[in-house]
């Protein structure tokens, strides 16, 4: 047994988009490599949000039996997709109309997540 002490050579990455060649972890290690190229992981987030409105607006209508709200939920639809269709989208109206979908759609799995996605997209949207 060696009396080195203990050393984490580990790796750790939080969200993002991760694209790599080789890699080496470790003492003395070492990754060798021919020529690398790049994909353009370009997303066009103004399109994505587009579609996942039309998905938070169906999943709205298949469960609107269980959404507490009555109108609400297709107001900040509405909202959102005018807000979306300006040439400069206003920062504070999109994260209003996606607060108030993200607490009317929480009870909603299927409803959540597609908020959670398209708050993701409008994000992409605003550079966040």
């Amino acid at each position: 047994m060696s009396n080195e002490p203990v050393t984490n050579h580990g790796v750790q990455q939080f969200g993002g988009h991760s694209q790599v060649g080789n890699q080496a972890i470790g003492q003395h290690a070492r990754a060798v490599s021919g020529p690398v190229g790049f994909q353009n992981l370009a997303v066009d987030h103004r399109a994505l949000a587009v579609e996942l409105l039309a998905t938070v607006e169906r999943l709205l209508a298949e469960h609107r039996s269980e959404l507490p709200d009555g109108d609400t939920p297709q107001l900040e639809v509405r909202r959102l997709r005018e807000e979306l269709a300006e040439q400069r989208p206003e920062p504070g109206v999109l994260r209003r109309a996606l607060d108030r979908l993200t607490a009317i759609a929480a009870p909603i799995a299927p409803l959540a997540v597609a908020v959670a996605e398209l708050t993701g997209a409008v994000q992409g949207i605003l550079g966040n």
